[in-house]
């Protein structure tokens, strides 16, 4: 007779690379985890210059690797006439938080916004992205998130989206609780209400500082819940990054640990698989780590 404990199921993990488009080195780091079978996804920016200079490398990917639309509305200048009416550049996190909440932004000129990112991201790939999020996270601020799920009405598309309402640790709590309770749980309704898919979880969030990247996946790991989750990361090559990179050491250190034996190490260890944790269904309420602190964002 067997007497062997049966083994738990793998959990399922999607680590998605974001920011592509926005230097080669971030392009050089998506292309060489992807073809070592270490990324789930990549999330790429539109309308930063860079987006036309790099796209044609996505085609080398493998198609196990899905690729989204990484919306962006902080950083560089709008793609739309619309918007660059009313904003010429794109502002600052702080100051489109700000206007989010006191309801002050343009939505029509978001939709045309996010409308021209979603066409210039087919336009260069020649498909529709396999899942929305937001640089900064910025999708799921009020008034943008309404934008960009009327865009998805008005195109009459159903991509999986990044939800941000169960961000699970270790560390960074207040951090952590900011991005769900900023939009992240009305995000999250909308999206069951919907039925669009979206991770059950979203983990990554730490200071850029800690040097301890396997310390933090390990963390990581080990919080991911049954039904699975999505890493965020921001690796990039030394040799390519912009001169402004607000994050240089953070990319090279995430880089090494990814493409290191001791990530597929890691992975094995906690019963951990990478591949798609796109689902439909409600999630549990977060813990105490992360309260709801907003219902109505």
């Amino acid at each position: 007779m067997n007497m062997h404990k049966p083994t738990a199921p793998p959990r399922i993990l999607s680590l998605c690379i974001d920011d592509f488009g926005q230097s080669p080195g971030i392009a050089a780091a998506v292309v060489q985890l992807a073809q070592a079978g270490r990324i789930s996804a990549v999330s790429c920016m539109s309308n930063v210059p860079g987006w036309q200079r790099d796209a044609p490398l996505l085609r080398t990917l493998p198609p196990s690797v899905a690729i989204g639309l990484h919306l962006n509305l902080t950083d560089g200048a709008p793609l739309s006439t619309n918007l660059s009416r009313s904003w010429p550049r794109l502002p600052s996190l702080p100051r489109l938080m700000l206007r989010a909440h006191l309801h002050l932004l343009p939505r029509n000129a978001l939709q045309h916004e996010i409308a021209a990112q979603w066409q210039a991201f087919v336009a260069a790939t020649g498909r529709s992205p396999d899942f929305v999020d937001g640089h900064q996270h910025v999708h799921h601020l009020p008034g943008v998130r309404d934008a960009m799920l009327a865009v998805f009405d008005a195109l009459q598309v159903q991509p999986a989206v990044r939800s941000t309402a169960r961000v699970l640790g270790p560390g960074y709590a207040v951090k952590r609780g900011l991005i769900a309770g900023a939009g992240g749980f009305a995000l999250r309704r909308a999206l069951v209400r919907r039925g669009l898919r979206h991770n059950p979880a979203l983990l990554g969030v730490y200071d850029f500082r800690n040097t301890d990247y396997r310390s933090l996946m390990r963390g990581w790991l080990a919080r991911l819940p049954s039904e699975g989750g999505l890493v965020f990361c921001h690796p990039g090559t030394l040799q390519g990054l912009d001169a402004d990179d607000a994050h240089p050491a953070a990319r090279t250190r995430e880089l090494s640990y990814l493409a290191s034996a001791g990530f597929l190490q890691d992975l094995s260890d906690a019963g951990v698989v990478l591949g798609n944790a796109w689902c439909r269904v409600a999630v549990p309420n977060p813990g105490p780590a992360v309260s709801e602190m907003s219902t109505s964002g």
